[in-house]
């Protein structure tokens, strides 16, 4: 259970409107788009930011973070679901939780991990809050992944980088996907696929991200 009653600029009839806006947009997974319309992004966001919560921008949060526009999020979304049921997912960068949250709502289990532990903290209560059930989190170092949980019928990074670690490849079962950003000054959104002969790659949108950094903060 995730979703939270709001008035005004944070209510269900605002999320329709978002939903509606990301149909214009050419999100098409109706799976996605319904779990867009319950999760309450106005709650992962800072107080004094509710009021934008909805709009199709990406907003600072703490730790010089951010929370992606919704359809970075959707996007995402659709294109790690690609309309199958997924049993396990690795999310690497939990930041505020949005998109853990709207993973929790068409994959049966979400690991998430997060390197900045004051960060995960905060989140771990949001989510609690929420009544998220079916996710993990884990404060470490995202880029080696979770082995002892692999394999992953997904993985999402949240976090441009310029590769993918072969320790994540590895962890991706066969006919599974990776959705992440990719590059430096330009990035883009890709797709990676793990097929019986090995791995394909998609380029796809523009899109611009926040850089995947190692190691772990604890404070």
């Amino acid at each position: 259970m995730v979703s939270r009653a709001g008035i005004g600029m944070t209510s269900q009839r605002t999320r329709i409107r978002m939903v509606e806006r990301l149909r214009t947009q050419g999100i098409t997974d109706e799976v996605v788009l319904d779990v867009m319309s319950v999760v309450p992004r106005h709650v992962f966001v800072e107080e004094a930011l509710a009021s934008r919560a909805y709009d199709d921008n990406s907003l600072p949060i703490s730790f010089g973070q951010t929370i992606s526009s919704p359809w970075i999020v959707a996007r995402m979304s659709e294109l790690l679901r690609a309309k199958n049921d997924l049993d396990t997912v690795l999310e690497i960068g939990t930041g505020c939780g949005y998109q853990t949250a709207v993973l929790t709502q068409f994959v049966r289990k979400v690991y998430s991990v997060e390197r900045i532990g004051p960060l995960l903290t905060r989140t771990r209560i949001r989510l609690h809050e929420l009544q998220v059930k079916n996710v993990f989190l884990k404060h470490a170092d995202g880029l080696l992944g979770l082995a002892k949980e692999a394999p992953f019928s997904g993985i999402i990074m949240t976090a441009v980088t310029t590769h993918v670690p072969s320790l994540l490849l590895e962890q991706l079962e066969i006919g599974g996907r990776i959705v992440f950003p990719k590059g430096s000054q330009e990035q883009n959104l890709c797709v990676i696929e793990r097929k019986s002969h090995g791995y394909t790659e998609t380029v796809l949108e523009s899109v611009k991200f926040v850089p995947m950094l190692p190691g772990v903060i604890s404070r």
